[in-house]
């Protein structure tokens, strides 16, 4: 099976910056579509950024600039940086990615991380 875990959540201070990391491990054949996803308290779980294996980028409107996200193939890593971070960054960050595994006959399966808490203080 295929397993994302996020790291790198924590309390920050508004203004302040924090990278997240998710690790993906498993059966992997290829890494496709990577995002992040937030869910604050008493909303919806939306969407921050997503990364394509092809470099694409697609992100929030609401984020203006601040989030940027990446990955490290060599490592089956995707990072989430995060600057100027506002009380209302404050969420669950959730990690995501279409995967294809080993012996998987190139279907894409959707997978979801555990999540990290982001809290940003005022």
């Amino acid at each position: 099976q295929v397993q994302l875990v996020e790291s790198g959540g924590g309390l920050v201070q508004a203004g302040g910056s924090l990278r997240l990391s998710c690790v993906v491990s498993g059966s992997i054949y290829s890494i496709n579509l990577v995002g992040w996803y937030r869910q604050a308290p008493g909303k919806q779980r939306e969407l921050v950024a997503e990364l394509s294996s092809g470099g694409s980028t697609n992100y929030a409107d609401s984020l203006e600039g601040r989030f940027t996200i990446s990955r490290d193939d060599a490592k089956n890593t995707v990072y989430l940086q995060m600057n100027s971070l506002k009380p209302e960054d404050t969420a669950v960050y959730y990690c995501n990615a279409w995967i294809t595994e080993l012996y998987g006959y190139g279907v894409q399966v959707d997978y979801w991380g555990q999540g990290t808490q982001v809290t940003v203080s005022s």
